[in-house]
């Protein structure tokens, strides 16, 4: 799929895939493997940004991905998250959709909101959030009809 097609019909929570198209080169090539990781790797769809007030995509509407994070003990100490354009040349799959009755976290309301952890359903997502701590944190949970409408979109595009 293109950048473009995620943006439009991948729902926010999906996990993405992004490829070159290039094989794996060797684990005895370092260099050239930590360069293919950098355009071949997977991440949790977080964050859509770009579209105007009439629905029309703005010249720089791009989308964010949760790659990573790393830490210890609990805290996390970086967070790696992969902005891709609509221009880019990279092809995408999205891996799973977040499933019916899940809880998406958003850290605020708005259009160009960010999803700040994805829960199994309701109770899971406010013990997160009682630890986490977020003012201003919107629940939104995934229905059956939003998951049958990506599903056939997915279908339709695929």
């Amino acid at each position: 799929m293109s950048a473009h097609t995620i943006f439009e019909h991948a729902p926010i929570g999906a996990m993405v895939a992004w490829s070159d198209g290039n094989p794996r080169p060797p684990e005895r090539h370092r260099r050239k493997l930590d360069a293919w990781k950098t355009n071949n790797s997977q991440g949790r769809l977080i964050r859509k940004q770009g579209r105007s007030d009439i629905g029309m995509l703005g010249p720089h509407a791009s989308f964010t991905l949760h790659e990573a994070d790393y830490g210890a003990g609990g805290i996390i100490a970086i967070r790696v998250h992969r902005t891709f354009g609509l221009n880019t040349r990279l092809s995408f799959t999205v891996v799973e959709r977040p499933a019916v009755g899940s809880v998406r976290v958003f850290a605020r309301a708005g259009d160009d909101a960010e999803l700040v952890h994805l829960a199994p359903h309701r109770a899971a997502a406010e013990q997160w959030l009682s630890e986490h701590g977020y003012p201003n944190a919107v629940l939104e949970e995934v229905s059956a009809d939003e998951a049958a409408a990506h599903a056939a979109k997915g279908r339709a595009t695929a």
